[in-house]
């Protein structure tokens, strides 16, 4: 789906910030895959964003056939649909290293 063209705000309760990074894991029933989207963020609520996100995908429960990789971070762009998203793990690695 692209980009709508209002504002999108970051999913952080409080934040009136722009989000930039989509938040997402890829995840199939075995016929359709789509990214299933865990957060929208801004720069500043990125890597909590990234943190609760990680924290509710190791607690899903899949059923027989789905398939959900961990989430990763992507940014955003208008007019760009889910799979012409720019994944951005040159910021999930110091985040991936860093202490809970």
């Amino acid at each position: 789906m692209p980009m709508p063209s209002y504002p999108v705000r970051c999913y952080t309760r409080g934040c009136e910030e722009l989000a930039v990074y989509k938040i997402a894991a890829r995840w199939s029933d075995g016929v359709t895959q789509e990214l299933k989207t865990y957060a929208l963020a801004c720069a500043t609520c990125l890597a909590e964003s990234f943190r609760r996100s990680r924290a509710k995908q190791a607690a899903c429960h899949l059923a027989a056939g789905e398939t959900l990789e961990s989430p990763s971070i992507y940014e955003l762009a208008h007019g760009r649909l889910d799979p012409e998203l720019v994944r951005r793990s040159d910021l999930e690695q110091p985040l991936l290293a860093a202490p809970s």
